[in-house]
């Protein structure tokens, strides 16, 4: 069974973060710039929570914050969840699934941060190793065209 090591292999480790004290505007404009749906807050090399699009929704827009002076410490998601990157997919699915998040930063054995993956890269993932074998069949089948 694959990892969320093969997805990072082929995504890369680069993650996208945020400081705590950012404002929630600043990092919306992050967000928007790198197209991406969540940044990790960090404190120092710590991971300190998530901030995504979902926050910005709840506990910005719904709240009638001011994203030019709310800090992304003080709306940002602080029980995050990780995963390493031996953990297999169908289980990384599942903590997406029942969790109800669409991001997950990867983690090593000493709770560094080593990446992030979300639901649309394991989507994609799964979805382009059953092209593969759906194309492996069709050759066994009916020979290379």
């Amino acid at each position: 069974m694959a990892s969320v090591k093969l997805i990072l292999a082929n995504k890369g480790p680069h993650v996208h973060k945020v400081e705590k004290s950012s404002t929630v505007r600043d990092a919306a404009v992050k967000m928007n710039e790198h197209k991406v749906g969540a940044l990790v807050v960090m404190e120092g090399a710590r991971i300190a929570g998530v901030f995504t699009e979902r926050d910005v929704l709840r506990r910005i827009v719904a709240e009638g914050r001011d994203p030019a002076t709310t800090s992304v410490g003080e709306v940002m998601t602080v029980d995050v969840v990780c995963c390493r990157e031996e953990t297999k997919l169908d289980e990384a699915r599942s903590v997406f699934k029942n969790r109800r998040i669409r991001h997950l930063p990867v983690v090593n054995e000493r709770r560094e941060l080593v990446g992030m993956i979300s639901i649309g890269d394991l989507n994609a993932f799964e979805s382009t190793d059953q092209e593969m074998t759906i194309q492996s069949l069709q050759e066994y089948l009916y020979g290379r065209t």
